[in-house]
């Protein structure tokens, strides 16, 4: 079956006179029958090439729920000893009104009267990223209420945010990985006419929108996708079980699937870029990588949308073959996550070097980073217990997304801590100018921004009481390397998920208020100065001061040249910096109106050396020379 990239082909799709037509992929099946509530008997449907079933009909409506009811005869031993007449929901609805079950819920995804006809999004460059949590990131945890914070994140200085997964997971609350049904949007939520209304909202407002899929795996409950054909194999697995077919046997429907699927968020819901989840999970050996054929395709429909869709990805590999350009040999993504730079940020700022962090010695990988992003381009990692990574050559500093926490990193914890909890008011400023000072996109963490104190903590609404045990078991092994043996939160309790919900209130408190300033300021100066928003990773230097646990950041451009000076060390530091002339300082943590204690701009002797707060950081600008 060929991709159309101007329509959906799968799944339940409105025709302009109303009526419906549904294809399902069901190579399994010997006989298929579409069924509804509306329906005073079933429809049988016709098989098609490849395992395709299919039928047009003016009696299925928008709101009606639906599913099918197959004879699975054809289904191999190996995955079942009793063939027999099963039944089961679209694999490509797009909305569960009612949640997971065995209907879907009919939704024309045309219907929306979109009114962002002249966005065109910012360059990539200008990303400027908040990611947020729907469920928690305002007190009703819907797509509407995100509305009504949209002239806050303006104000803070956002250009993008980003939306952790939506597709349709069990129960009301989940981080989003657990989900089932991809292109379906949670039915709690909102479902998808509020996404789209969210996103056309963001548009007119100058706001990006990115979500975040995941296609390396699907989450346990509810998912049947085995009943219709293989969408999973056994020659691969991830750490949640078998890989999804990209390469195996009849593996062609399954990738174009999700190819559908791609497509279908940026041309139905106007989504700016994708974030793909661990895309180092996706198991394909075949000649075409599945991400170089989501590029080519996403590339194509770019063209006749004449809007730039963004693909990027979350990348536990320091391999940059995922994101060198496709006539390179590349798979084409524009972009990835570095933990890398998180980590050695953190291990500088104080963090325990254990787990991941042990591979990190602090404030000389830090300075590695900002210079070559990776920071095991061909070393052996202890952690990893063998020679890791690949040189970042020839990638620009838009191509890597920097952070000093997300989701993962805070929720990841056993307790859920956020930085603010775990470190003191000064260190937080300084984290937020070495990432905003990067020559990479930056990325901040939902309340970062004001210092919230409420965790982010892991959280589930499983149904099945014996998959909830194992995550209850799994969470308290999982992380017992990182965490004293304290009581680990239980995932399940809807006490946990409030917990994790943004204190809203808290930003009438001084602390907040002062912090949030200093973010909005720190970012204007990133958005305005010529050099900090160039992202030439040519024209960056990094020194590494061990002695002291400083470091000296000089990025140049033009006649430009802006210095920041990190003093990440708990004392007062003097530092060296000869031949400087017309030097203006621009930004100054430690100055009294951020909550520091200097009350005087810091000024250089006649020898070049200046002495720098204790956990602070200095910006100033002076002629590059």
């Amino acid at each position: 079956m060929q991709i159309d990239t101007s329509r959906r082909t799968i799944g339940l799709n409105f025709l302009e006179d109303n009526s419906a037509t549904i294809r399902l992929w069901a190579p399994y099946a010997s006989k298929v029958w579409l069924v509804s509530d509306r329906l005073t008997s079933s429809l049988l449907m016709a098989e098609q090439e490849s395992g395709y079933w299919f039928i047009r009909t003016d009696e299925i409506k928008a709101g009606d729920h639906y599913g099918f009811e197959m004879w699975n005869e054809k289904k191999k031993e190996k995955y079942t000893s009793n063939p027999s007449k099963i039944f089961g929901a679209d694999p490509a609805a797009l909305f569960f009104e009612n949640g997971i079950g065995e209907n879907s819920t009919a939704f024309n995804v045309n219907s929306f009267s979109w009114t962002d006809q002249s966005w065109k999004g910012p360059a990539q460059q200008d990303y400027i990223i908040y990611e947020l949590h729907t469920g928690t990131f305002t007190p009703e945890g819907i797509f509407q209420s995100i509305e009504a914070k949209l002239d806050y994140l303006l104000q803070l200085g956002i250009t993008a945010i980003e939306i952790m997964p939506v597709a349709q997971f069990p129960g009301e609350r989940n981080w989003g990985y657990d989900g089932v049904f991809p292109f379906a949007v949670q039915n709690s939520y909102g479902g998808p006419e509020a996404l789209q209304h969210l996103v056309n909202a963001c548009h007119n407002r100058g706001l990006a929108v990115i979500l975040d899929v995941v296609y390396n795996h699907m989450g346990p409950e509810g998912n049947y996708f085995n009943d219709f054909g293989p969408y999973f194999t056994n020659q691969h697995h991830t750490p949640w079980g078998q890989a999804i077919n990209f390469d195996d046997a009849d593996s062609d429907p399954v990738r174009h699937y999700f190819i559908e699927n791609v497509l279908m968020w940026f041309r139905d819901f106007h989504i700016d870029a994708l974030r793909l989840d661990a895309v180092h999970a996706i198991k394909d050996f075949g000649a075409v990588h599945i991400l170089a054929e989501i590029k080519k395709y996403t590339d194509r429909l770019s063209v006749s949308t004449d809007r730039v869709h963004h693909l990027f990805v979350e990348l536990d590999l320091n391999d940059n073959r995922y994101i060198n350009h496709l006539n390179k040999g590349g798979y084409g993504m524009d972009g990835q996550w570095i933990d890398e730079f998180h980590h050695a940020l953190r291990v500088t700022a104080g963090q325990e070097k254990n787990g991941y962090y042990a591979d990190f010695n602090g404030i000389e990988h830090l300075a590695k980073s900002y210079e070559t992003a990776y920071v095991y381009d061909g070393q052996y990692s202890p952690h990893r217990r063998k020679t890791f990574g690949t040189a970042a050559k020839g990638n620009n500093g838009e191509q890597f997304i920097v952070f000093s926490q997300n989701h993962d990193q805070v929720g990841n914890r056993m307790l859920g801590e956020r930085t603010s909890s775990l470190m003191s008011f000064e260190m937080l400023k300084l984290l937020a100018g070495a990432v905003f000072c990067s020559p990479y996109l930056p990325l901040i963490f939902m309340g970062e921004e004001y210092g919230e104190e409420n965790p982010f903590q892991f959280f589930i609404s499983h149904t099945d009481k014996q998959l909830v045990e194992a995550v209850r078991k799994g969470r308290k092994a999982e992380f017992k390397a990182f965490h004293h043996a304290a009581d680990t939160p239980d995932p399940q309790s809807e006490a946990t998920f409030n917990r994790s919900k943004l204190n809203w209130d808290s930003l009438n408190e001084p602390k907040q208020k002062t912090l949030l300033t200093y973010y909005k300021t720190l970012i204007a100066l990133r958005k305005n100065n010529h050099t900090l928003n160039n992202l030439n990773r040519h024209q960056v230097k990094a020194e590494a001061i061990k002695e002291q646990n400083c470091l000296i950041l000089n990025r140049w451009h033009d006649k430009q040249k802006i210095t920041s000076l990190m003093n990440f060390s708990a004392q007062e530091q003097q530092l060296s910096l000869p031949n400087l002339s017309n030097w203006q300082v621009l930004l100054h943590s430690a100055d009294v109106q951020w909550g520091g204690a200097n009350k005087e701009m810091p000024s250089f002797s006649d020898q070049g050396l200046i002495t720098i707060k204790p956990e602070s950081i200095l910006i100033f600008t002076s002629d590059h020379v």
